[in-house]
């Protein structure tokens, strides 16, 4: 078998057996209908998706939803649509419902809480920059601020330069020289 055929199967193998698996881990647990992500806050926006429907358009209704979700066909075999979790909606577990050519599909959504401080806690993070940023150079932003600046190289960087342009010249030099002598033995 040749190495493009190989490498094909093995992708093919690889999104039969991983794919359903990769989508389960994002998805509700609960029946033909899935939400994604599976654990929203309240206020979070959802997406739903149903299986195993063929009418052309659906609604999916659960009390943790703001609204009733419309849902439409999608590229795939099933509806799909957005929804919103309540903002009210306590941490939980919800059951989805779209009732589908006679048929009703569930699914379920787990709200959780939103993560808000403690009264009188000050936040983690602060809401605006704090000069001087760490814009590269590893950090030094903030050893250099207070210091006075700088015109131009120091001695000690121009005795570098100048041994580093010393070395290059040299080298050159001692390479022409090889080249010239090479030239003179062959001719």
């Amino acid at each position: 078998m040749g190495k493009r055929r190989l490498a094909l199967c093995a992708g093919v193998l690889a999104v039969t057996a991983f794919g359903p698996a990769a989508c389960a881990a994002y998805a509700a647990d609960g029946g033909d209908v899935s939400v994604v992500p599976a654990a929203p806050a309240p206020g979070g926006d959802i997406a739903l998706r149903v299986t195993g429907c063929d009418a052309r358009e659906a609604v999916a209704r659960s009390t943790a939803l703001v609204s009733d979700a419309r849902l439409t066909p999608d590229d795939g075999d099933g509806l799909a649509g957005d929804g919103r979790v309540r903002s009210t909606a306590t941490a939980g577990t919800y059951t989805v419902t779209v009732a589908c050519d006679g048929t009703e599909h569930r699914g379920t959504v787990q709200v959780v809480r939103k993560q808000t401080p403690a009264a009188g806690a000050e936040p983690a993070a602060r809401p605006s920059p704090v000069a001087p940023v760490n814009a590269g150079a590893g950090g030094a932003a903030r050893d250099l601020a207070g210091r006075p600046e700088q015109q131009g190289p120091g001695t000690a960087q121009a005795v570098v330069a100048l041994a580093l342009a010393g070395t290059a010249a040299l080298t050159v030099h001692r390479a022409a020289r090889r080249q010239a002598r090479r030239g003179r033995r062959t001719g």
